[in-house]
Order: structure tokens, then C-alpha cells, then sequence
């Protein structure tokens, strides 16, 4: 229906994702999520979704900024980039 040609291609790719490691500090540090929520003012049911890394599509920069002064620890210790598994035929791509 439509006779114009698009010059322009669209390429969509594996780009990793992040790992939130919440849990992991949380039992490094012996500190409950109610502990957290206590030490931090931060809602329980928020601390409950970043433990469990659960529906997470934005990170709140406060959340973290509240839970690394709590926990005397540094984003990189909260939050890890993972990149994608790589593919037999992306060994080709450019």
C-alpha cells in the first residue's frame, strides 16, 4: 500500500542488562530489609522489589544514594552491568 522505500534499517541487538545485588550485600552486611527500611526512611515494599530484583525497568538514584551511605558502600557493590552471553554468528558483526 504504501510505495516509498525506507533507506533507513533498524538493527536491534543483545545489550546486557544490569544485576542488582542488593540481597548479597544485605547478608555480607547482616542487615535485615527491615533494618534497611529503618536506617533509611525507604518504604519496605521498594526495598522488597530491589532485594528480590523484581519489575525493576528504572533505578531510583535517590534509593541508592540513601542505601550506600547506610551501608557505607559504593554503587559498584549495589549494581553490576552483565554483558550479553555472546552469539556463534555475532563473531562476524562489525
Amino acid at each position: 500500500m504504501d510505495d516509498f522505500k525506507s533507506i533507513i534499517s533498524y538493527k536491534t541487538q543483545e545489550y546486557g542488562n544490569i544485576k542488582v545485588k542488593l540481597a548479597e550485600m544485605l547478608e555480607a552486611k547482616g542487615i535485615t530489609r527491615n533494618r534497611l527500611r529503618t536506617l533509611t526512611g525507604i518504604k519496605y515494599e521498594v526495598i522488597d522489589r530491589y532485594y528480590k530484583a523484581a519489575n525493576i525497568e528504572m533505578v531510583d538514584l535517590d534509593f541508592f544514594s540513601k542505601v550506600c551511605f547506610v551501608l557505607d558502600c559504593e554503587i559498584q557493590e549495589l549494581l553490576e552491568y552483565q554483558r550479553p552471553k555472546a552469539k556463534e554468528d555475532d563473531s562476524d558483526v562489525s
